[in-house]
């Protein structure tokens, strides 16, 4: 955020760009982040310019392949241009096991430990 407000303060753009941009970034993140089924050809299609729910829910696949994947929630061509694109997991969509593994132990879900998480290392072989 504080980039962002950098950017904001630095560069003046008018005020209703960045409401727009801010809306366009937000809805395209639920959109791809949502349970909406696409048909495969739709889902194809726009896969060429936007990040689809079916794209981008292999990122938070369990395999770590599949998790390293896929990264991009607004346009489809950063995880092409930078070699991260996956056009399928491994599993079909509706099997596919979505978690982060580390953070499976029912006192990982508490408050206190969400607002540590950025704070703590990343055990050897996550």
């Amino acid at each position: 955020m504080l980039i962002k407000f950098a950017l904001i303060f630095g560069l003046e753009p008018f005020p209703v760009a960045v409401l727009v941009a801010e809306v366009l970034l937000n809805g395209t993140s639920m959109f791809n982040h949502s349970n909406i089924r696409l048909s495969v050809s739709v889902d194809r299609a726009l896969r060429w310019i936007i990040v689809t729910p079916d794209m981008h829910r292999i990122h938070h696949s369990v395999v770590d392949t599949e998790h390293g994947c896929n990264f991009g929630f607004n346009f489809s061509c950063w995880d092409r241009l930078f070699g991260t694109y996956l056009d399928e997991a491994a599993l079909p969509q509706n099997e596919m096991v979505i978690s982060i593994t580390r953070f499976d132990e029912s006192n990982s879900v508490r408050l206190d430990k969400f607002l540590t998480q950025p704070f703590n290392r990343r055990p050897s072989g996550s």
